[in-house]
């Protein structure tokens, strides 16, 4: 498990950063996966985007965290492939109707006729 003590506080760009760290640790305390399991497929997550050609200078690092994250959970069953990729398309849809200055709320995405 990572060091959370104060002297080791991470700091986060984006609260979804926070948010999916958290997450990652939970499930793992919680016994879905290991933190060694964790650490290995963050690691070939890492690897991959280099192997792709990503710039390796940090900048994307939480989006690799939250790859991993989704694979994981998919690969663990805790949840469907196809109920994430909804989602995430709920929230898009939401984003993309939500005036400027104003909290992202999936009831302002438009109904899909």
């Amino acid at each position: 498990m990572p060091d959370l003590t104060p002297e080791t506080e991470t700091k986060f760009a984006e609260p979804w950063q926070a948010q999916a760290f958290a997450l990652a640790v939970r499930l793992s305390e919680e016994g879905h996966f290991t933190w060694k399991e964790w650490a290995a497929a963050l690691a070939a997550e890492l690897k991959a985007a280099v192997d792709r050609g990503e710039p390796d200078d940090g900048s994307r690092y939480y989006h690799h965290w939250l790859a991993t994250l989704e694979r994981l959970v998919a690969a663990k069953g805790l949840t469907d492939p196809d109920a994430m990729l909804a989602r995430k398309e709920a929230w898009a849809d939401a984003y993309r109707h939500t005036p400027h200055g104003k909290p992202v709320e999936l009831s302002a995405g438009r109904a899909k006729s």
